[in-house]
């Protein structure tokens, strides 16, 4: 015999679910706003490394010009 225990479970059980499938979505939603601050973190100091090693490749360079027949 049935009883309504078992259809309260069965909607607990669907409210559970539910709120497991936003919990997901929010934290799905927070990985990819957190993903993209990283990723243009990334990019500027990919950026000062360019800089930095455009300015020490110069220098580099001009430290092995010869001068005055040397």
């Amino acid at each position: 015999m049935p009883t309504r225990d078992s259809g309260e479970q069965q909607h607990r059980s669907r409210a559970a679910d539910d709120e497991q499938v936003e919990e997901t979505a929010a934290a799905a939603s927070d990985l990819a706003a957190r993903k993209e601050a990283l990723d243009a973190d990334i990019d500027a100091i990919l950026d000062d490394i360019d800089e930095a090693l455009e300015t020490n490749a110069e220098e580099f360079v001009r430290g092995f010009v010869q001068k005055g027949g040397e």
